[in-house]
């Protein structure tokens, strides 16, 4: 599954009059970041930066002056997002400026069934708890130390950090063991696995298991696979 972690910064509140400056975003293929990213400043016509605006991301007019106009970057945003589940922090926010802008140029629109909201997730997660990004990083020991400022694809970077947090941790699908210090049905928890009493008898082939033991003896005077073989060996003279 193809999902695209993004963020935007724009020159102020307002959908219908505001213009998105900056967007950010990258791209996870299972849950997986792929490393491939998208992050374009955008020049917006008509609409200079508002102070408050201008204090939370440090975007000035003067530094998008020279920038592309988002008409000329739809293509480029239309092929990297396009066909994506796509992740957002307060995604309403999000999708209404990028939906104004498409719709400025008579694009289609992005649907609302694409959007997850990381969110209205940690709401459901954490009722009562504070949900911002900010607040979500330090829940998880989410390294923050280089954002001094917001940035679409810095806080697309966290935000994708965060998101697999809220799914259930980086290795939610292993399930190996029990992290201490950690609130009991937290995001960080995982679940031990019990050992079995006697392995699994091998679904190799003798023939199979000599000819992999054969190649195992090219690999040197004492390749580690050895410490593999010789308890399967025991197992096997056990299991016949």
């Amino acid at each position: 599954m193809r999902e695209i972690v993004f963020d935007t910064e724009t020159t102020g509140l307002d959908f219908e009059a505001d213009r998105v400056i900056e967007i950010g975003g990258l791209e996870l293929w299972n849950h997986v970041p792929t490393g491939k990213v998208f992050h374009r400043y955008v020049r917006p016509v008509g609409r200079r930066v508002d102070p408050d605006a201008f204090r939370v991301h440090g975007i000035s007019d003067d530094m998008l002056s020279d920038k592309p106009t988002f008409g000329e970057i739809v293509e480029e945003f239309e092929a990297f997002f396009g066909g994506a589940r796509l992740v957002a922090h307060n995604a309403t926010f999000d999708l209404r400026f990028l939906n104004a802008e498409l719709a400025r140029l008579e694009r289609p629109p992005i649907e609302a069934d694409r959007i997850v909201d990381t969110l209205a997730m940690a709401r459901r997660k954490f009722p009562m708890a504070n949900a911002t990004l900010d607040a979500l990083c330090s829940r998880f020991s989410i390294d923050t130390s280089k954002r001094t400022k917001h940035g679409a694809l810095l806080d697309s970077e966290l935000l994708a950090d965060v998101y697999l947090e809220l799914l259930g941790g980086r290795q939610s699908a292993l399930g190996l063991v029990v992290v201490d210090g950690r609130e009991p049905g937290g995001a960080n928890e995982r679940i031990a696995v019990p050992q079995r009493l006697a392995p699994l008898a091998s679904r190799l082939t003798p023939e199979e298991a000599a000819r992999h033991r054969a190649f195992v003896a090219t690999l040197g005077s004492s390749p580690a696979w050895m410490k593999l073989l010789e308890p399967a060996d025991e197992a096997a003279q056990k299991a016949s």
